[in-house]
């Protein structure tokens, strides 16, 4: 444990002390990547400060990018970036599963509507229904990403149903017959989240997501699947690849 004290009438606050004596700590590996760190009242205790204070410390340390504050359950040391793969072939179980993780899609809402500029991505008239799905995916327990995914419904009949039964697009979609699909392009940005985006990935919505657009086509090249995926930034590093 770092032995600063924190000066008061030194000329820096004494929330931004409590910071970088707690980032020592971190950096000198006293608290490892998802370990938590003390609560408010031990800090507090330890700094001879209100848990006000400690709140501001840790506030700048997670958008400094060292700690996730998650409600109801405290404070973790941010864990290095997950690879994610982006390529022809792009899925999320498969994409974590190499990596030794556990990785699962849940449902967050479905719902039908009217968006002309996605019913030009899937080859639909302007004023077509498109079915709506917003997923979230979890690396272990922790969202990574929060997704926009939008399907044709007369294609695809009650795959908001299947959606819900498999938490798996590519299992969802064989029930139609639809064996395989592949990326026909994808568009890689750096965006600021809306506040729901962010309360999902539990994260500042002051902190930047990486955010892919996506085309599916299916094997005979017709539109399938388009997608927004909003990836966490401090978790994700997306690599791209032209292989499978």
């Amino acid at each position: 444990m770092s032995e600063r004290e924190v000066e008061r009438g030194s000329g820096v606050a004494v929330w931004r002390q409590i910071g970088e004596a707690l980032a020592d700590d971190i950096r000198n590996k006293l608290y490892g990547p998802g370990e938590q760190l003390p609560p408010e009242p031990e800090l507090a205790t330890r700094f001879s400060v209100n848990r006000h204070t400690i709140r501001r410390a840790m506030g700048e340390l997670e958008l400094s990018g060292l700690v996730r504050i998650e409600q109801g359950r405290g404070t973790f040391v941010q864990e290095h970036a997950i690879d994610y793969a982006i390529g022809r072939r792009t899925r999320f179980s498969r994409n974590l599963a190499a990596q030794g993780m556990r990785g699962h899609l849940e449902i967050v809402e479905s719902q039908l509507l009217r968006a002309p500029e996605v019913a030009r991505h899937l080859g639909l008239p302007r004023t077509a229904q498109i079915l709506h799905v917003q997923m979230i995916g979890k690396a272990e327990d922790r969202t990574i990403d929060v997704a926009e995914h939008y399907f044709d419904p007369a294609r695809f009949p009650g795959l908001a149903e299947r959606l819900h039964e498999t938490n798996s697009i590519s299992r969802a979609l064989a029930h139609y017959g639809i064996a395989d699909y592949t990326r026909k392009w994808s568009r890689i940005t750096a965006a600021m989240p809306s506040a729901p985006v962010a309360r999902l990935l539990s994260q500042p919505k002051t902190r930047p997501v990486l955010q892919v657009e996506a085309l599916n086509v299916d094997l005979d090249g017709q539109p399938l699947q388009y997608s927004m995926t909003r990836f966490a930034g401090d978790w994700v590093q997306l690599t791209v690849s032209d292989t499978e």
